[in-house]
């Protein structure tokens, strides 16, 4: 008899995650049976990172007149207007973006068996899968939470992952390393029972210092930069703490809630914040019901008022501190000792890409290798052999990013020639990380329910015309394009020097693809300021437009004019 994947793991699942997911299996049988509400499913599979997709309502649009879609499972639904049979995404949460080369493996197999063999990397750092079926997530959690990795909480109005600077712990501009506290913060966080009745969902952020873009602090609902402050002449480590950000078709910049909160108290904060936010945030309007609004309405000041009284309440909880006392402790270790000389490479793409994809550690001798991903996909084999790859150069030290790429920390710099030979053989060694080349975009209609343009299709468009183009302008390759396909904004357009956000026009009588051009966004200053949108053009035009203004930034600005300031 073939033994289930439940069996075959038996002891290699921590014990409550094994629990939830058997909770989650037979509330999946009951809705099957149609005992079980549809309403209170979808919720539950969303907050087990279970989404639907493009057309799972069972019609799709022929061209000409829409058409039903029939599936094996009829009328059962998984969720309001969503077909039990419909395709669907599973998120996957990657906490501050860190994964092993044994959670690439099993990523990689899930991939190929469940769904139809891409991961895509998202712009916070998680992982998602499209095209699988929800009869088939049970068995695909377990093997995930086998090598110790939820979908817990990846969707739905909850804690989303916490994300932090990839670069964390080995740049030498940050105050300290933040990875322990984005971690601890993710644990704690993770299911906790004054985090579950919110009316929308709500992201953390970490960066290691203010300049940089890394963490996009800025743009989050809550966002902890850290801070070094000199107390009797010793060091106190702390956080810039900041509220109420978020993108989305009305964006708020974050208000400042601390300009220092020891460490000691970043816990207990996040969760009056969170007690908070439970207890007044709206939870009818879902327009309204992130945290950005109550603080808007509220005033930061009242916010802070209040956030402080609820701390003053909380019992104690040991999980507070406990961290603190392992922190020291924690550290990656590099694979490989550093090596004293650098060797040198013949291949003409080499030094392309050692420029634009690579950065020196402060800790000498090693290297961060960013391997770019196109569209922020790849797919299972490419996955797998990266891990391969991780254990030959790097060990367990890969994160993945917010520009949706991945990075392998801590390479010898004398190993960095033969890791780009291999990374090119795998179809990854594309230069420009980071830069005008490296476009970001979310799913957009490919397979996103709220989408409205092909988001993805002009991100491959403009991204192979750029690569063509061989701009050697240093300030124009440095300039960032993100798009989204909608105005909800999951590709970031708001902070990108020049954005576009999908909608539509009605031109004699047919409805026609538009992008709205979104110019001026700081993507430095973890996301400093949004762009302001300029007008809407339709989607075949884009190219143009695109082409028209990085030729008049190149030809007609100031000499140290930002891009921002020339577009103002």
């Amino acid at each position: 008899m073939t033994r289930t994947w439940k069996e075959k793991l038996s002891g290699q699942i921590e014990p409550e995650l094994g629990r939830e997911i058997d909770i989650f299996e037979t509330q999946l049988e009951l809705r099957r049976r149609g005992t079980f509400d549809e309403k209170v499913f979808a919720e539950t599979r969303l907050r087990r990172g279970i989404y639907g997709q493009r057309y799972d309502n069972g019609k799709r649009h022929d061209g000409i007149r829409t058409q039903p879609l029939n599936f094996p499972s009829g009328d059962l639904t998984k969720g309001p207007e969503t077909m039990w049979d419909a395709p669907g995404m599973l998120r996957i949460k990657i906490p501050f973006g860190k994964v092993t080369p044994g959670q690439m493996e099993v990523l990689a197999d899930v991939a190929g068996e469940y769904s139809h063999g891409v991961l895509h990397v998202t712009t916070r750092q998680d992982f998602q899968l499209h095209y699988i079926h929800i009869d088939d997530t049970p068995e695909l959690m377990r093997r995930l939470a086998s090598v110790g990795i939820t979908t817990r909480e990846a969707c739905g109005n909850s804690v989303r992952n916490v994300t932090a600077c990839p670069l964390a712990g080995i740049c030498s501009g940050e105050s300290f390393d933040v990875t322990p506290y984005a971690g601890a913060l993710y644990r704690f966080l993770l299911g906790h029972p004054d985090c579950q009745d919110f009316g929308r969902k709500f992201k953390i952020a970490f960066s290691g210092c203010s300049e940089d873009a890394c963490g996009l602090v800025k743009m989050h609902d809550l966002g902890a930069i850290a801070r070094i402050r000199y107390e009797g002449g010793s060091q106190r480590r702390g956080f810039t703490l900041y509220l109420g950000g978020g993108l989305g078709a009305v964006p708020h910049q974050a208000k400042l809630y601390d300009d220092f909160l020891p460490e000691e108290e970043l816990l207990p904060t996040a969760q009056a914040i969170c007690r908070v936010f439970a207890r007044l945030g709206e939870k009818k309007n879902r327009a309204r019901a992130r945290i950005k609004f109550l603080v808007e309405n509220l005033g930061i000041d009242k916010f802070r008022e209040l956030v402080r009284e609820e701390r003053r309440i909380l019992p104690d909880d040991h999980r507070w501190t406990s961290y603190l006392d392992e922190k020291p402790a924690w550290g990656e270790t590099p694979l490989h000792e550093a090596s004293a000389t650098v060797a040198n490479d013949t291949d003409s793409d080499y030094g392309e890409w050692r420029s634009s994809n690579v950065f020196s550690q402060k800790q000498s001798g090693y290297a961060a290798a960013a391997v770019t991903l196109p569209l922020g996909d790849l797919n299972s084999y490419q996955l797998r052999e990266l891990a391969k790859l991780a254990r030959r150069f790097v060990g367990e030290n890969v994160r993945t990013t917010v520009d949706q790429n991945l990075i392998l920390r801590w390479v010898p710099e004398a190993d960095l020639p033969e890791l780009y030979r291999r990374l090119k053989a795998l179809g990854l060694g594309e230069h420009g990380a980071s830069s005008l080349l490296d476009i970001t975009s979310c799913p957009g209609t490919d397979t996103c329910k709220l989408g409205i343009a092909a988001s993805r299709g002009l991100a491959a468009e403009l991204e192979g015309r750029l690569r063509d183009l061989n701009e050697e302008d240093e300030e124009v390759k440095q300039l960032r394009i993100k798009i989204s396909g909608c105005f909800n904004s999951c590709g970031q357009h708001h902070l990108a020097d020049i954005g576009f956000f999908g909608n539509s026009r009605t031109l004699d009588g047919f409805k026609v693809p538009h992008f709205q051009v979104v110019l001026g966004g700081q993507w430095a200053g973890n996301a400093a300021s949004f762009g302001m949108p300029i007008g809407a053009v339709p989607t075949k035009n884009i190219p143009e437009v695109l082409n028209r203004i990085i030729t008049a930034f190149r030809n007609k600005r100031q000499a140290s004019e930002t891009f921002r300031a020339f577009v103002e």
